[in-house]
């Protein structure tokens, strides 16, 4: 799956149940020689869409269970 097909994804945790974010709004980690995403990288937002310094999730590749139609499931602690 390329990353334009999975931007605009919510993802949501399937341990809290909770919105992390929104992907394309997030940076990536990727292994400069295999050209593969090793994370995304979340910031935290505040009220009114003002990012919030120094927090962010990391979520690694491995955490997503499974990508849906209008939304991205992960597991982490």
């Amino acid at each position: 799956m390329r990353y334009k097909e999975m931007s605009g994804k919510e993802i949501v945790s399937i341990n809290h149940g909770s919105r992390l974010g929104i992907l394309g709004q997030t940076d990536l980690e990727i292994d400069v020689q295999t050209g593969k995403i090793n994370a995304f990288i979340i910031p935290n937002y505040k009220w009114f869409g003002l990012k919030k310094e120094g927090e962010e999730a990391k979520i690694k590749w491995n955490a997503i269970k499974k990508v849906g139609e209008d939304m991205i499931l992960i597991e982490m602690e």
